[in-house]
């Protein structure tokens, strides 16, 4: 399991994730705008160009973020745990877990990005994602 803060932006994502590639010496491992995802033609042209998601990787630790979605509002709460899973079974018991007592925002599913993904804030109103990405092949 690794847990990995997750940042949201109002469409200062990109330059704010270069900053701390640079202030970290870290790299970007994956960055997709709205305009890349294949969600695209589901989003206003006027975000296109705004970060969906990015993943910083600096001495083996990571930071994720992306520019809200539209109509989300960005304000203390846009800060957020992301659980990274490998088996989709344990997503789904750590989401439920989590979850009790709070409210899911996004239904654990399976995603064009994962095998499990779903959002929810917990009884204590602190934001989660649970993550269990794609099955990785082997070369």
């Amino acid at each position: 399991m690794e847990l990995v803060p997750y940042l949201a932006f109002n469409g200062e994502c990109r330059e704010a994730f270069d900053f701390y590639r640079d202030a970290l010496r870290g790299e970007i491992a994956m960055r997709m705008t709205y305009g890349e995802s294949p969600m695209h033609g589901e989003m206003p042209a006027d975000v296109h160009d705004r970060i969906m998601h990015v993943h910083l990787v600096a001495d083996g630790a990571s930071l994720m973020g992306g520019d809200a979605p539209p109509g989300h509002a960005v304000g203390a709460a846009s800060t957020c745990i992301s659980v990274n899973i490998d088996s989709p079974d344990e997503a789904e018991r750590i989401f439920k877990a989590l979850s009790a007592g709070g409210r899911v925002d996004m239904p654990i599913g399976e995603t064009f990005w994962a095998r499990r993904f779903g959002m929810l804030t917990d009884r204590y109103g602190k934001p989660w994602m649970v993550n269990c990405g794609a099955q990785r092949s082997t070369p």
